[in-house]
């Protein structure tokens, strides 16, 4: 406990930013000697499987990141697209789920962070969500960093939100409080089939960018404003299972469910369970579709 405590005090006074600037730029050096033996170290030091991924020769990367954020093989991850079914969008572990009572979400046990928080502080989105289901789930490391959809979806508008960029291993989430709410992050809102939904990627120490399939980079910025993009003319259809997004070196993915959604959570869906991609998180029951629909507001545009 006095470790991950001195751990989570060095990581508020540390140039956060900075730092990730720098992984950005040495994680994207294609510098052979530098490059190689970064990834071949990675993948004995965190076990990786290189038989998943579309290239498995680890020299054949022409960087770090690019190594980091690679594709699956046809296959490896078959996704069932059932109407109702909520999907896991990536590889990692369940950190938090359950209901957001009263505007607040469980980040760890004995500690909160609200829901206007987390959203930026729009009062029109905390009220879709409000009372609503929320997952949390941690990708380590050695985990596939790609992020797909949940269920299938019409993108309707994306905020950035400036922040911090405190880790999210758990006994940081443990200390660290409204750590979620505080760290920079990506809000993808959706319409769906059982109404809105949120996708939310949510920034950490050494992740050198947020990329989404729309907009390419999102992070890092110039500037610490809330940036918000009105996306309802743009007609982005993604399917269940489709990628939206990816990390930069990794992070955490939190989803945001209505309250109308009815939501059942799978059996094997527990607090530190690990989870795979295109694995059944949830069903909705009868929920409707233009359940508190997600407002549109533009303060920047897509370049």
């Amino acid at each position: 406990m006095i470790r991950a405590r001195l751990f989570a005090a060095l990581m508020t006074v540390l140039p956060q930013h900075g730092l990730s600037r720098l992984v950005h730029r040495l994680a994207r050096w294609r510098w052979r000697p530098w490059k190689n033996a970064l990834i071949r170290g990675f993948i004995k030091a965190y076990h990786i499987n290189m038989g998943e991924a579309v290239s498995t020769e680890p020299d054949s990367y022409a960087s770090f990141n690019a190594f980091f954020t690679r594709a699956l093989a046809p296959g490896k991850r078959p996704i069932k697209t059932d109407l109702g079914t909520i999907l896991s969008p990536v590889d990692g572990a369940v950190s938090q789920f359950g209901t957001i009572e009263s505007g607040r979400l469980i980040q760890a046990k004995g500690r909160h962070y609200t829901l206007d928080a987390l959203l930026g502080g729009d009062p029109s989105l905390t009220a879709a969500f409000t009372e609503g289901r929320f997952a949390t789930l941690y990708l380590s490391p050695r985990d596939y960093h790609r992020v797909h959809m949940p269920c299938a979806g019409t993108l309707k508008r994306m905020l950035h939100v400036p922040g911090r960029l405190f880790g999210v291993s758990t006994p940081l989430v443990a200390q660290v409080p409204r750590l979620y709410a505080r760290n920079e992050r990506v809000i993808s809102l959706f319409e769906t089939d059982a109404g809105p939904l949120a996708v939310i990627l949510v920034g950490a120490i050494g992740v050198g960018s947020i990329e989404t399939v729309w907009a390419g980079e999102v992070t890092p910025p110039r500037g610490q404003r809330i940036r918000s993009w009105d996306m309802r003319n743009q007609a982005i259809e993604l399917a269940a299972g489709e990628e939206m997004g990816r990390f930069n070196l990794g992070s955490s993915v939190i989803l945001l469910l209505p309250p109308d959604a009815n939501v059942t959570w799978h059996e094997t869906i527990a607090l530190e369970a690990p989870v795979r991609l295109g694995q059944p998180m949830a069903e909705l029951a009868d929920a409707e579709a233009d359940s508190g629909a997600i407002p549109g507001e533009s303060h920047d545009g897509l370049e």
